[in-house]
């Protein structure tokens, strides 16, 4: 699970200190992170756009951290009614291993699957060997499920450091941070939840969520309903960024 209030944005003005946010995050001295619209700009000669031209629509990125779970089910349902795709950094033990049709589920109906490591241990916390393995063993599930590698991955509580940017590039893997949080981990109340998503998204927003809690799949609807009221185009986050892509060993938020 994605938790820990210490690295979370609180208000629109924490989210603009981009600095600061990523000294919080990571613990770091100094860890840059790069924006979908720069790797857009980078990549415009690279090739397509997918199904959106995120240069000119006003896209966001729907996550979901450390699923699946008996939830996912029906956020499924919802994402599929919805015509929304989504991006899930799935967690490996209990999860993968406890709902590989989910897994594949995800893949078929035009999600992204991602990694959020195998039993979400803190890879700043952990030598480099064990979270070698954290990172590994996600990606060798996965892979066995759906025929293919992730190549995103978040970092429990969004911690990393030039260590784990080195592993992860060693390993063919972004790390995605995020720009808005419901802190859903701290509520129940599908409305708050939905609510605090509102309030901070903006163009280009990646939306921090976890199919784990019950309080979260139900605010989904209303969250959708509303963005897309305001204008706001889902996409994957290879989407947003496209069509540029995300460099292995690079941070993204």
């Amino acid at each position: 699970m994605t938790r820990g209030p210490r690295r979370l944005p609180r208000t629109a003005s924490a989210l603009a200190a981009g600095a600061a946010l990523v000294l919080a995050l990571t613990g770091c001295t100094r860890l840059d992170t790069t924006s979908p619209s720069t790797v857009r700009k980078e990549g415009a000669d690279q090739g397509t756009f997918g199904t959106v031209d995120c240069r000119k629509a006003k896209c966001v990125a729907l996550t979901f951290d450390a699923g699946p779970s008996e939830n996912t089910p029906g956020l499924l349902e919802i994402l599929k009614k919805e015509k929304v795709p989504a991006t899930f950094f799935t967690l490996g033990k209990n999860h993968i291993v406890k709902y590989p049709e989910l897994v594949k589920q995800m893949d078929a109906e035009g999600h992204e699957v991602a990694s959020h490591t195998w039993s979400h241990k803190i890879l700043t916390k952990i030598d480099l060997a064990e979270a070698r393995e954290e990172l590994e063993r996600p990606n060798k599930a996965i892979e066995k499920l759906i025929g293919k590698k992730p190549t995103l991955m978040r970092p429990p509580q969004g911690r990393t450091n030039e260590d784990i940017n080195k592993l992860s590039k060693e390993l063919g893997l972004s790390e995605v941070l995020w720009t808005v949080t419901a802190k859903d981990y701290t509520t129940n109340d599908s409305k708050l939840i939905q609510q605090r998503v509102i309030d901070q998204t903006k163009r280009d927003g990646i939306i921090l969520l976890h199919d784990i809690y019950k309080g979260t799949v139900p605010a989904v609807p209303g969250v959708i309903a509303e963005l897309k009221k305001r204008g706001y185009v889902f996409v994957t986050v290879s989407q947003l960024l496209a069509p540029g892509k995300a460099e292995p060993g690079k941070v993204y938020r």
